[in-house]
């Protein structure tokens, strides 16, 4: 799709940019497409099933200062679907949902497709309102032995744990020898926390455990406070990127 390009958006689209955003025929539209390219469109005219937009520009965003993946073990009730909500609006790229020793939630195949598809839905709308081009993977539920051995290519890849008592996150984050690191891996943990054999196997996989400090966290709002710090220390909040400036 290129400038000049007319295209439909469709029926699911009608009532949000219509009724929500009380947008009319002539008004301009920021699209973006989920895999970096953002448009500028003027809407042409409203149809039954749909609207008709023509394509003004189209821009690539720029690549992030920084690639996170969260790997959170399935916490009880309905908190996934805040977590995912949240993470995507503070830049997650990639969410891998996973089942560990003390995940409260045990679900059949069934239950478990039905929920990945209700998080992708939320990560897609959570997407379009914080004006993100792009939306973050969510991956099918894995086990805990399968995500420690997920990360493939260099990545810092750290561990939260609660009785961890030499590193902190701020330390890590910091260490020179992480600098020319762009992905981070990050393992979060269910509300009973991980076994300490959990731990130990993470470590042997090239994880390093570290700490949030010395108050215990609710499993959602240690998802918010470790992806504000890393985007502060390494992303989106943190203002230094003087090798984009020259």
């Amino acid at each position: 799709m290129g400038e000049g390009d007319l295209c439909k958006l469709g029926e699911e689209n009608l009532r949000y940019i219509k009724s929500v955003l009380r947008m009319k025929k002539g008004d301009y539209l920021i699209l973006f497409d989920g895999t970096g390219w953002e448009y500028e469109t003027v809407i042409k005219q409203f149809i039954a099933d749909g609207i008709s937009v023509e394509v003004l520009k189209k821009d690539r965003v720029p690549d992030k200062f920084v690639n996170i993946t969260i790997c959170q073990a399935l916490p009880k009730a309905n908190k996934m679907d805040f977590i995912v909500q949240k993470a995507t609006e503070l830049g997650a790229d990639r969410i891998i949902p996973f089942q560990s020793a003390r995940s409260i939630p045990r679900l059949t195949a069934d239950k478990a497709r039905f929920k990945v598809s209700r998080w992708r839905n939320i990560a897609t709308e959570a997407a379009r309102q914080c004006g993100r081009a792009d939306i973050p993977e969510v991956e099918g539920i894995l086990s805990y032995e399968e995500v420690i051995a997920y990360p493939k290519r260099e990545k810092l890849k750290i561990i939260f744990w609660e009785e961890e008592s030499v590193r902190g996150i701020r330390q890590v984050l910091r260490d020179e020898k992480y600098n020319g690191i762009k992905d981070i891996v990050v393992i979060i943990g269910p509300e009973g926390g991980f076994l300490k054999k959990e731990v130990d196997r993470a470590v042997d996989k090239g994880f390093i455990s570290v700490s949030l400090g010395r108050n215990i966290l609710k499993v959602e709002t240690a998802v918010l406070t470790i992806l504000s710090i890393i985007q502060y220390e390494k992303g989106i909040f943190s203002g230094e990127r003087k090798e984009e400036v020259d």
